[in-house]
């Protein structure tokens, strides 16, 4: 996946949300360690906010990644 592929925040903001200079959408809660942003706007039937989630390829997704696991590996002999 090219860096052209990955899904910005603006653009999922744009494509979920779908702001428009009459209804902003403005952040509402961060966090840097755990790596979301919720966002919010209102709309004709009441106020939307989604949780936005910065994954390690540096993309962002309405999902969270997923938890690393413990893994065991084969050393070499």
């Amino acid at each position: 996946m090219d860096s052209l592929d990955k899904p910005t925040l603006r653009r999922l903001v744009d494509k979920w949300l779908a702001p428009t200079p009459a209804t902003p959408a403005r952040v509402i809660r961060f966090s840097r360690r755990r790596r979301y942003v919720c966002i919010e706007t209102t709309h004709p039937t009441g106020t939307l906010s989604i949780f936005f989630f910065r994954h390690d390829d540096g993309s962002w997704c309405v999902f969270p990644p997923a938890a690393k696991r413990p893994a065991m590996v084969r050393m070499a002999a």
